[in-house]
């Protein structure tokens, strides 16, 4: 007769072939990290995105007790950075500081992936202004001259941005809408490369976040003519607010965001929240990122995920009033 281990034989021999089955990303939970952490950066260097990681990159791996390893991956809009990013391992090596592309991207562009399906928000890092900046060269004193300008010459005023379909674009686009005028966009790949157009004086209007632009605001060589927060911003003295100018309710803030890959294991995903949140708010990194431009938020995970779904809620509907598509 053959004889059958018993229930409790059964559940052993179950629970220990689980045991030998399981992915070796749950066997290292216990060892995270045992290697140097790649960090995305889905922009060229240079830009605010890539000036904000490496602000804190040291001291996170310093926490972390593994090196932080900042890899720019730019290109559309910040799109393929966070493709890559979107199909790495979900064993903790691999993350993200996503940009406020990230929201608009979804609605802008066919991507092989959902955000919120292809990553776990870890931290809303910080926030900040954009700001409408002309060259000193220009005219253009005051928004309200740009305003006038532009509805004398539709189309022939240009503004640059980091890329189609970001926010500062997308925001832009609102402005005009709200206020009867049109500008001529030109994109470029990432905010980096704008500035040095921008402060060269190869384009006379520049809709950036600050942290790419506040020495050349504080130098003189770029006018602030408006900021996207609700009220003026501390980060770009004697500069109104749009909404302060008679533009509504307006309010754009730009944002960046620490991302890890959807299906990380829990433990791992909520050491680095308590790392990041740590390392950005400790005196001398929340400076050095304040001094750029930006204001320190360092949210907890859900807090991030609460906010990223509603950036993407919010620009999609002026992303598809205006037709604002990745190749135009």
């Amino acid at each position: 007769m053959i004889q059958r281990p018993s229930t409790g034989r059964r559940g052993l021999i179950v629970a220990t072939a689980a045991g030998l089955a399981m992915p070796s990303v749950l066997r290292a939970q216990g060892t995270w990290p045992d290697r140097p952490i790649r960090l995305i950066v889905p922009w060229p260097p240079g830009g605010s995105t890539d000036v904000v990681a490496r602000i804190f990159q040291q001291r996170l791996g310093e926490v972390l007790g593994r090196p932080v390893i900042v890899e720019n991956r730019g290109g559309a809009s910040g799109a393929i950075g966070a493709g890559e990013a979107a199909r790495a391992a979900p064993d903790g090596n691999t993350w993200m500081l996503a940009y406020d592309t990230e929201a608009t991207n979804q609605t802008v562009m066919r991507l092989p992936y959902k955000a919120l399906e292809a990553f776990a928000p870890v931290c809303l890092v910080a926030t900040g202004p954009l700001a409408l900046v002309a060259h000193q060269s220009t005219p253009y004193r005051s928004y309200q001259d740009v305003v006038e300008a532009a509805r004398k010459a539709p189309d022939t005023i240009n503004y640059a941005t980091s890329g189609v379909g970001g926010l500062a674009h997308v925001a832009t686009t609102l402005l005009q809408q709200k206020g009867d005028f049109r500008i001529a966009h030109v994109p470029y790949r990432g905010g980096g490369p704008a500035a040095q157009d921008a402060v060269a004086g190869h384009v006379p209007l520049f809709m950036s976040n600050v942290v790419v632009i506040s020495q050349h605001i504080r130098s003189g060589l770029l006018r602030p003519l408006g900021v996207t927060t609700r009220t003026a911003s501390r980060h770009v003295p004697g500069a109104p607010s749009f909404a302060e100018q008679g533009v509504g309710d307006f309010e754009a803030p730009t944002w960046w965001m620490l991302l890890g890959r959807a299906g990380t294991p829990e433990p791992i995903l909520a050491r680095m929240s308590a790392a990041i949140r740590q390392v950005v708010q400790e005196p001398e990194v929340r400076q050095k990122i304040e001094e750029q431009g930006a204001d320190v938020v360092a949210s907890d995970p859900e807090g991030a995920r609460r906010f990223l779904q509603s950036e993407i809620d919010k620009w999609a509907a002026v992303i598809r009033s205006a037709d604002i598509r990745a190749d135009g």
